[in-house]
């Protein structure tokens, strides 16, 4: 999709217009927490530069023209005009720092993906073809220390060692959700909260689940993981969807 340059001086234009566009869906999704979570991207090559959503503005709001640009080395990004979430550079800071497969971060406290990991076991079997899609791919995290400062960042950047697993179920606190693209990243974020909403429903009937075998869930996950370009796809036609509604996100 081509993407029209309104601020010549801003770098990273075509990233900044897939990031708002993200926001806007998410928002619409009601997948937000109000003026809290926040998504970041790597523009440099060892990802400790990155595009973040600014400080204590609505998803629903936010714009192109509107991502800051964050330094994970550089605490004094925290004191200037433009300064993050301390929470979001401790959280996203500490991934893009030790985490180098993880180009995109994406963090919400989307309703069913929460209840799940509130829940003493926060595994998510294979009831269905969704659920599937995670199969051995997240890590559970249940050592929640607070808010996620720095202290707190550095340790949640430290459980995605296995580069497979690009899902945090982040035990009282929600969902981390990693990728190498902006669309990516959606589009595993989307389907998360989807599969965490199916099975809490299961539960919900009290009936006995149909889990799949585990070797036709991996099938499953595999057969998902190579589908061609659905992530890019998504993510565009949502892009279509805000143009045809005159959304302003791409300014």
């Amino acid at each position: 999709m081509s993407v029209t340059h309104l601020h010549p001086n801003m770098d990273h234009w075509a990233e900044r217009v897939d990031l708002a566009a993200a926001f806007r869906w998410t928002a619409r999704l009601n997948l937000h927490e109000g003026v809290a979570n926040h998504f970041s991207f790597a523009i440099n090559e060892d990802g400790t530069q990155f595009l973040m959503n600014p400080n204590q503005m609505h998803f629903s709001r936010i714009k192109a023209s509107d991502m800051i640009t964050v330094d994970a080395n550089n605490p004094e990004t925290l004191s200037g005009p433009d300064a993050p979430d301390p929470t979001a550079w401790g959280l996203h800071g500490g991934i893009h720092r030790h985490c180098r497969h993880a180009r995109c971060a994406m963090h919400v406290h989307s309703i069913h993906a929460t209840v799940l990991a509130s829940l003493a076991d926060s595994r998510l079997p294979p009831i269905d073809q969704n659920c599937a899609t995670f199969f051995n791919r997240y890590v559970i995290d249940d050592g929640y220390g607070g808010l996620a400062f720095e202290e707190e960042g550095e340790r949640c950047a430290a459980l995605f060692v296995d580069p497979r697993k690009k899902v945090m179920i982040m035990g009282n606190h929600g969902i981390m959700i990693i990728g190498d693209t902006i669309a990516e990243t959606f589009n595993r974020l989307y389907y998360f909260e989807r599969a965490a909403e199916t099975y809490i429903r299961a539960l919900q009937t009290g009936q006995p689940l149909r889990v799949l075998p585990d070797d036709i869930a991996e099938k499953t996950a595999q057969e998902l993981e190579g589908y061609p370009d659905q992530d890019a796809r998504h993510l565009a036609e949502l892009r279509l969807i805000l143009d045809e509604e005159g959304s302003n996100y791409a300014q």
